[in-house]
């Protein structure tokens, strides 16, 4: 079993090594960024967090805001194993492994973006002599991430290794850890809201509505990228991705950027119109305070970008395969902005004692961004890389597969149609 188990593992890092002259061109650009980064990463372990842009007054800067973005990422995937696990939709049976592939790259950039912040990787030391749980909410952020990682791993794993036997999954050993999952993949947003609401010296974060704007706003990220991620696929593999599958995300994605908007809009009223005392960093965010501007072009950018995107998801163009991708895109990177320049650092400004000290991300922090991003996809690169020919029927235990010359024709294997028991 164990020998077996190592021949698929060594076929499957072979398999990642070979493609066609884009998806060599692809890898190549993102080893590079990934190594670009992590030299920055060096830069910045031997001279320390002065390197970067944050201070004693911004804590948390760009590090802090790619975490935030991309668990909720990861939790998205939630968006497309309900509907198949739950409802049984077949339209997206076939591609719900890879939004569950998708949440295992994230969470590994989130972990990433956690341990650069650190400065030194070896203060998670600290933290595991005094792991004060359940009362510390860092550690249950630590179990809710690590914990979800370990699920969509095992589901994965388990899924494409049967499929790589021509086995029918045993139902016993995946569907109760995806029941799992699925309330799992909210507890990441609702642990990550609750550190932030739990700050009480930071009021721009005391508000019930940061919960239902995090899952709201990473419900209509995640599937954007996965929409993008699917069109790639069918584009540039023979994987075949039903366009009923591409409509009823863009419905999941257009349902959540609305309770996004509206869930925003009331937090708005209630900042602005009660002129309360705590309104300073919103009005810093969206207005500027006493001559700083800092994050105005960043948040009005990035509503700018939402509100374009979810209007066109809401015209009959959003069928159009072109306008579905340019919508995607925009949300994507207005999400992004919103979640991170827009709901980390304008809790830091002003200060709790009324100072405006704000915060401009140096190079080292983008490249280092940049890096850990770019390995991030290159992990996701490879897993699909590894599953479409595993889930198509090419590679198999008992059938010999050359990815240079693409040999062997399509077949079914049992995973691939039967892994949700629809």
């Amino acid at each position: 079993m164990i020998r077996e188990y190592l021949t698929f593992l060594y076929r499957c890092f072979r398999l990642s090594f070979v493609g066609t002259a884009g998806y060599y061109l692809w890898m190549f650009a993102l080893s590079v960024i990934s190594l670009l980064g992590l030299n920055a990463y060096c830069k910045q372990f031997v001279l320390g967090m002065g390197v970067t842009g944050m201070s004693d007054h911004v804590s948390w800067g760009l590090y802090i805001a790619n975490f935030a973005f991309f668990v909720g990422m990861a939790a998205a995937a939630a968006m497309l194993v309900i509907p198949v696990y739950i409802y049984r939709n077949r339209e997206l049976s076939h591609l719900v492994i890879f939004a569950q592939l998708l949440a295992v790259a994230t969470i590994i950039m989130s972990l990433l973006f956690v341990v650069v912040d650190l400065g030194r990787p070896d203060r998670f030391h600290h933290m595991m002599l005094r792991f004060n749980f359940p009362i510390s909410m860092l550690t249950w952020d630590v179990i809710s991430l690590n914990g979800y990682l370990a699920l969509n791993l095992h589901i994965c794993g388990y899924l494409i290794y049967t499929a790589y036997r021509r086995r029918e999954p045993t139902k016993l050993f995946y569907i109760p850890f995806v029941m799992v999952a699925i309330i799992w993949a909210f507890s990441t947003q609702l642990v990550e809201a609750f550190l932030y609401c739990g700050l009480g010296g930071r009021p721009f974060w005391n508000s019930a509505v940061i919960a239902p704007r995090l899952v709201a706003s990473a419900f209509a990220a995640g599937p954007s990228i996965l929409i993008i991620a699917l069109h790639v696929i069918s584009r540039t593999t023979d994987y075949q991705v039903p366009e009923k599958a591409f409509l009823t995300l863009r419905n999941i994605v257009r349902i959540a950027m609305a309770a996004s908007f509206f869930l925003l809009m009331s937090e708005l009223f209630t900042e602005f119109y009660t002129d309360s005392a705590h309104v300073a960093s919103a009005r810093y965010l969206f207005l500027g305070l006493d001559g700083r501007y800092g994050l105005v072009p960043w948040i009005w950018t990035a509503l700018s970008l939402n509100a374009i995107g979810l209007v066109i998801l809401f015209t009959p163009a959003s069928k159009s395969r072109g306008f579905l991708i340019s919508a995607c895109a925009m949300m994507i990177v207005g999400v992004w902005i919103e979640k991170g320049m827009g709901l980390v650092i304008p809790a830091f400004i002003p200060s709790p004692l009324g100072e405006i000290v704000e915060y401009k991300p140096t190079l080292n922090e983008w490249m280092v961004t940049a890096g850990i991003t770019a390995f991030g996809f290159l992990v996701f690169t490879i897993l699909v890389r590894v599953t479409i020919p595993v889930l198509s029927g090419k590679l198999a235990f008992d059938r010999p597969y050359d990815p240079a010359r693409n040999e062997g024709p399509a077949e079914t294997a049992p995973t691939a149609s039967n892994a949700t028991g629809s």
